[in-house]
Order: structure tokens, then C-alpha cells, then sequence
């Protein structure tokens, strides 16, 4: 599910009133910008390459696979840590279940290739198409992305803490395994939300503007009964 800033019509007001003020510099306010845009990245390329595989398989639709592959071969991912200075995660809460899952994770590039050769059978010009694309390899990401690998029991939270420049475009994904429901909630550092999702899946993605670098808090609680192993996709 794609979200857009919740807060778009209450940081116009917010800015209103700081330029009233005198405060249209303060970071007291929200901390997004409301008319700047961006250029979507490799997090919205590698959340809609899983989408478009899923559908494709689902269809049994080799081309509609292979096209997903080269989407995700097209994000420059790499794989990241919590630990990492800059990042912070803290997990809170009582487990509601010992139920560890599925695990399934994102697929990458290399596996969906695998999958369209499978689909297409005998079919010598998807074939052909199939063999160049993985002759290509990646042929220019949109931009970068760092993909953490969380697993939630059910009923609890995580709380990552994660910076965003000022002026650029940030990206937040989060890509669940499918085995439970997934509840996304991003705020500033002031504790504004930025996006919420509340719906029945564990696959989100939302982008906004910052007016200035600064911190965010992105919420993640499994509301499912069973463990949910998902990635956290930030550029």
C-alpha cells in the first residue's frame, strides 16, 4: 500500500503560523515540506518489482515475472544493519504468540529470473529475452536503498529511529512475509505523524520531503498472531 503525508494540510498551517511568528526557521513545527516532490528511488522500484512478481505469478505470466526481475535488479540494494550508529531499533512489548512463521522474505532479481525460466517453458523468445536480461545484469538503479531484516513476534514493536536529509525526497518501505498484519506509523522528531497505516497488510510504502535533516520514528507493530520476518527499506 502506497501512503502520502498524512500532515500535508497541518503543515501548511504550521507554516502559516510561523511565518506569523517569526518561527518559519524553528524546527518546532512539523518537519516535512508540502509542496516539494522527488523522484521515486529504488525503494518504490523494489517494492513495486515484489508487487508486479506477485501478480505475475499468480497469472502464471513469465514476461510480467522477467519485467518484475529487471525492476528489482534496477535498485541498487544493499543490505543493512540495526545496529549501525546512525540507525537505532528497540523492540517493545509482550509476544502474544510462539508462532515463528513462514519467513518468507523479498525476492531478489536473481530468483525472479529463476521463476520466469520456469513459467516460460519452451517458449524460445521469453527464453531469449530472459538470457539477455541476465546478460545486462543492472543497468543503472534509480537511486539506493538499505534493506533491514526484522522478525517481529506477534503483538509487539518495533521502533526504528532513523535520520532523513533536509530538501530530498525520503523513501520508507516496509515489506512483510505475509504471515501476519503489519501496522506502520511515522513520525518526526517532534512526535508529528508523518504517515499512518492502520489497513490489513504488512506491505507499506510512504515518501515525503523533509524542511530540514532531522530524526524519524518509524512504528512498526505485528497485530497478527503469527511472527512476521519483514525488511525495513529506507534510500
Amino acid at each position: 500500500m502506497r501512503l502520502k503525508p498524512l500532515p500535508v494540510l497541518l503543515a501548511v498551517a504550521a507554516l502559516v503560523a510561523g511565518a506569523a511568528t517569526g518561527l518559519a526557521q524553528d524546527r518546532t513545527g512539523i518537519n516535512i515540506d508540502p509542496v516539494a516532490i522527488g523522484t521515486p528511488g529504488a525503494v518504490t522500484a523494489f517494492v513495486l518489482a515484489q508487487d508486479l512478481y506477485r501478480i505475475g505469478l499468480a497469472g502464471k505470466d513469465a514476461l510480467m515475472v522477467l519485467t518484475a526481475a529487471r525492476l528489482a535488479a534496477s535498485a541498487d540494494m544493499t543490505e543493512g544493519k540495526a545496529g549501525v550508529p546512525e540507525i537505532k531499533k528497540q523492540t517493545t512489548g509482550k509476544a502474544t504468540s510462539d508462532d515463528a512463521g513462514a519467513a518468507d522474505t523479498p525476492l531478489d532479481a536473481a530468483a525472479m529470473m529463476a521463476q520466469a525460466k520456469e513459467l516460460a517453458g519452451e517458449d524460445e523468445t521469453i527464453l531469449a529475452l530472459i538470457d539477455l536480461a541476465e546478460v545486462e545484469g543492472v543497468q543503472g538503479g534509480p537511486g539506493g536503498a538499505i534493506r533491514r531484516l526484522s522478525h517481529l513476534p506477534a503483538g509487539m514493536t518495533d521502533v526504528w529511529e532513523v535520520p532523513f536529509a533536509g530538501h530530498s525526497l525520503a523513501e520508507v518501505a516496509v515489506v512483510g512475509d505475509g504471515d501476519a498484519n503489519l501496522d506502520v506509523r511515522i513520525t518526526d522528531e517532534n512526535g508529528n505523524p508523518i504517515c499512518i497505516d492502520v489497513s490489513g497488510s504488512d506491505r507499506v510504502i510512504c515518501d515525503f520531503v523533509p524542511a530540514w535533516n532531522g530524526y524519524f520514528q518509524i512504528s512498526v507493530h505485528n497485530t497478527g498472531d503469527r511472527r512476521n520476518s519483514y525488511h525495513l527499506i529506507t534510500n
